[in-house]
């Protein structure tokens, strides 16, 4: 299944990017996390909620064809 990545804030500098694309044989968001901590092992000191598809989602939500996008804490005024 191929997913777009997208990162945001301090997660796009822990990654040094802010998009790419997993192609992996992956179920659940879970699935896709393990991936990106074997990756970038810091992420997972990292405090981020994850949306799909633009509907926050749980690590053990199914996932459909689209995107993630892994989004820090925001403050807010």
């Amino acid at each position: 299944m191929q997913i777009t990545i997208k990162y945001f804030g301090m997660l796009a500098e822990v990654t040094n990017c802010q998009e790419e694309i997993l192609d992996e044989e992956v179920t659940t968001v879970l699935e896709v996390l393990d991936i990106l901590y074997d990756t970038y092992p810091l992420l997972k000191t990292k405090d981020f909620q994850i949306a799909q598809n633009q509907e926050m989602v749980t690590k053990e939500t199914l996932l459909t064809q689209g995107e993630l996008a892994l989004l820090p804490p925001f403050a807010g005024g």
